[in-house]
């Protein structure tokens, strides 16, 4: 038998962007933009994704990582402020394993011509499948393919 229990943890990652509130907000608001930098393995083979930006929409994301196991991110959209914050509620699962549920705030704040972006995350991991420590690690490896995404629209532009 699994023995049952649950990790509550909350991280907070600030990191600054060389781009406007406007461009950083509208990479996490637009569906193509978001899907090109949010998975934090680029290694890992995408899978089915939808995407409906708005309060009570819902984000659905699943990569088969290299050992063959998919990682499942559902999201649905609870509070949303243009150039301002993003607040969604999240469950992770490994196949058909859940593996944490979370709730995950985005602030945005002009600092000089870029961007503080304050990511916070309250998360219970449960059964011992993840770990804290992991999720920020994975979270940071997220918000560097965010500033590449946004270079990279810099460099097109």
């Amino acid at each position: 038998m699994t023995e049952r229990r649950v990790t509550h943890a909350t991280f907070t990652i600030e990191r600054r962007y060389e781009a406007s509130v406007a461009r950083v907000f509208a990479a996490w608001a637009k569906p193509e933009a978001k899907q090109r930098w949010f998975a934090c393995h680029g290694d890992w083979m995408p899978g089915p994704y939808e995407f409906d930006f708005r309060v009570g929409g819902r984000e659905h994301l699943s990569t088969r990582d290299t050992d063959g196991v998919d990682h499942i991110y559902d999201a649905i959209y609870q509070d949303i402020v243009p150039g301002e914050r993003i607040i969604y509620a999240y469950q992770m699962q490994l196949d058909t394993r859940r593996i944490s549920v979370s709730l995950a705030t985005v602030e945005f704040r002009a600092e000089g011509d870029g961007t503080r972006l304050v990511f916070t995350e309250q998360a219970a991991f449960l059964d011992g499948y993840d770990r804290p420590e992991e999720r920020e690690i994975g979270t940071r490896a997220g918000l560097e393919n965010l500033a590449c995404e946004l270079q990279r629209q810099t460099a097109t532009a």
